[in-house]
């Protein structure tokens, strides 16, 4: 794995909705706040990524034409627990919890 230090602020926007343009506008809002309140004098301009539930790639092509602000704006999904497992992880939990009540 590479690592390298940007010696920046990032900020961290996560939508539970599709990628709309006034989401952009609210984290170029957000990273200005960061830049004149936060930064450091020797740190690099702040970092924006913005996570939506889903995207139109065309639709963050055309929002992302005049920024000046550097973004990345990704989809993610969500992965729920098998019941099964998360039943079992419970009892094994509650287990844990009365074996230290008699110890």
């Amino acid at each position: 794995m590479c690592y390298k230090k940007i010696q920046c602020l990032v900020d961290f926007e996560l939508k539970t909705d599709k990628f709309h343009p006034s989401h952009l506008g609210q984290l170029e809002f957000y990273l200005e706040v960061l830049d004149q309140n936060i930064k450091l004098s020797h740190e690099n301009p702040s970092i924006g990524v913005l996570l939506c539930r889903e995207k139109n790639d065309e639709v963050v092509k055309f929002s992302l034409s005049r920024s000046v602000s550097p973004t990345v704006i990704s989809e993610y999904e969500t992965k729920l627990i098998p019941k099964e497992i998360l039943r079992n992880k419970l009892h094994e939990f509650y287990d844990m919890l009365e074996n230290k009540k008699t110890e």
